[in-house]
């Protein structure tokens, strides 16, 4: 926070012409009266310092709680107004340094969580994981705890939310937004395992956890998951076999959009994953030993995407029989590949493919929309992620008889006209009324 200067004393000792040497009697006066008005200002300057401290935490002597004192001083950073605070992430520090030979549990171990959630669901008939007989969907997505470094950030992020939650009310899908990091720890790449693990436990009446990143859009909203697809899976991502299990690539498979199943199975996958995830010498050592074992990986610490695979690669009588790496539509899409050809894909296609005719998730990987770096330019970036939210978008405003007027415009245009007989027009895309979300009514 800046800081003004000591308040001149100009206006209390008045010009230089309040000192009139003609007036002997008045002058001892005029300096006594002088004098006062210096202390009351001093003092009045002393009172504000110490009210400063209470309030906003300048030093040791702060009386706010620890909550608001982070607030204020947030707050008053003129870095963060600026767009220049660091990032959140690496501002959270842990409270201890992990050793190399420390093993990290991500929670108390849990082996009969199939057990306990199935007795769960029979005491609790009316919170079934089935709806309309289809399994219950819990999306997730989340974003850093304080402002954005860069202020156009938080539009975006509200953009992305806006995209996610049209598509899960279409979708009678419930969706969790997190803002908070539950394990300092595990913070940055990691934040989602605490999180996916507490999630399952608190909500056994949901049969499959889907995480989303905060720069992933919904461009197709007509598609839907083909959960029949997964019957004896429980771990869908996008990416490909040969790459992971031949090539041994980094980029085989993709964490940003992913599906995972609420059962024992996916417990034991997240405390055999985790381990590589606390921040400090564990994940910079980790790191090392990733990019050696996988193809192209640059040098840094270790994530969550490459430690995934390095498990898939050295543990896959373990786990590769439940991991369904799906290519067959976009779960995650690379949005370099995608959103120069939005217009062609409006001009040729229809939503409901998910594939590269119409994509379902547009992954703006690479982009920091939040912060003030990353692999692309700023601006390059939101523009695009501009043109991806208004293509799904119009997907939901034409239910309403409206769309954009360009991809590239937040403002609209009417494409219909209102009529006396609302309930007989339906959307061209049915997703006003979508039968796949109605409910299944007993016969009579």
């Amino acid at each position: 926070m800046s800081k003004k200067g000591a308040a001149t004393f100009r206006s209390a000792l008045g010009s230089g012409n309040g000192w009139n040497h003609s007036r002997g009697p008045s002058k001892g006066k005029q300096i006594y009266k002088t004098l006062n008005n210096l202390k009351i200002t001093l003092l009045c300057g002393f009172v504000t310092i110490l009210v400063l401290r209470g309030t906003i935490g300048l030093g040791g002597g702060g009386v706010a709680s620890e909550d608001s004192t982070e607030t204020m001083q947030d707050a008053g950073d003129p870095s963060l107004l600026e767009g220049k605070a660091t990032d959140a992430e690496e501002e959270e520090e842990v409270e201890f340094e992990r050793e190399l030979n420390d093993t990290y549990s991500i929670g108390p171990k849990i082996s009969d969580w199939d057990e306990q959630r199935r007795a769960w669901l029979t005491e609790n008939l009316e919170s079934g994981s089935l709806y309309n007989g289809k399994p219950r969907i819990l999306l997730v997505t989340g974003s850093p705890p304080k402002p954005c470094d860069n202020p156009a950030g938080d539009h975006y992020l509200l953009k992305s939310i806006k995209n996610k939650i049209d598509y899960c009310r279409v979708h009678n899908i419930e969706i969790f937004y997190n803002l908070a990091h539950l394990d300092a720890e595990m913070a940055g790449y990691w934040s989602k395992l605490p999180l996916l693990r507490k999630l399952m436990l608190a909500h056994p009446e949901f049969e499959w956890i889907w995480w989303m990143d905060s720069d992933a859009m919904l461009t197709d909203m007509v598609f839907e998951l083909p959960l029949e697809k997964y019957k004896d899976y429980n771990f869908i991502l996008h990416g490909w076999d040969k790459e992971i299990y031949e090539k041994n690539t980094w980029v085989g498979l993709n964490t940003g959009s992913l599906l995972i199943r609420n059962c024992q199975w996916s417990l034991d996958l997240i405390d055999a994953w985790a381990p590589m995830g606390p921040k400090g010498k564990v994940r910079e050592e980790a790191g090392k030993v990733l990019t050696e074992a996988l193809v192209g990986r640059p040098a840094f610490e270790a994530d969550d995407q490459s430690a995934l695979i390095y498990l898939l690669i050295t543990q896959r009588d373990l786990w590769g029989d439940k991991v369904y790496l799906e290519n067959s539509y976009y779960l995650h899409g690379y949005w370099v590949a995608i959103v120069e050809k939005l217009e062609e894909v409006m001009e040729k296609h229809h939503p409901g493919y998910g594939d590269e005719r119409w994509p379902f998730v547009t992954h703006f990987v690479g982009c920091k929309p939040c912060g003030s770096y990353g692999d692309y330019s700023i601006e390059r970036c939101l523009k695009q992620m501009e043109r991806s939210f208004n293509f799904g978008d119009n997907q939901i405003l034409q239910m309403y008889g409206f769309q954009h007027r360009t991809l590239a415009s937040f403002k609209v245009k009417r494409t219909r006209n209102d009529t006396d007989q609302p309930l007989e027009i339906q959307d061209d895309l049915s997703l006003l009324h979508p039968s796949f979300a109605q409910p299944i009514l007993d016969s009579f």
